[in-house]
């Protein structure tokens, strides 16, 4: 497995969405979806606002693969759960986007509960 380069994280810290996909079982890719993420201790975490439910986020966790895009660039990743930092993930999501309502929709227990990490797989 391949790690991020502190300027895809610099990065990707900075931008406010990504575009996540999973993988079909021939092995294409699902349709890119806007999510939030955040940056975390050198690492990259996405959560679905609709829980267990979204439609990206069901997609993602059929096969633990996909991709994420952001300013043209394209990784291949795997998407990992991942609940260990969830309280500084919480604090990260309202840092970056503020307490209004979306922030606590991204950080109930609903949305908690689909907290993955994105890892680079190639």
């Amino acid at each position: 497995m391949s790690t991020w380069t502190a300027d895809e994280l610099n990065t990707l810290d900075r931008l406010g969405e990504i575009r996540v996909a999973g993988r079909r079982l021939d092995g294409s890719l699902r349709t890119l979806t806007i999510v939030w993420h955040v940056v975390v201790d050198r690492k990259l975490y996405v959560r679905s606002v609709r829980g267990a439910e979204g439609g990206w986020y069901k997609g993602v966790v059929r096969h633990h693969e996909g991709a994420i895009a952001w300013d043209g660039t394209t990784r291949e990743v795997s998407y990992v759960p991942d609940d260990t930092a969830d309280d500084r993930i919480d604090a990260a999501y309202f840092a970056k986007y503020g307490n209004g309502s979306p922030s606590r929709a991204i950080t109930n227990a609903a949305a908690r509960a689909t907290t993955l990490r994105v890892e680079p797989r190639s």
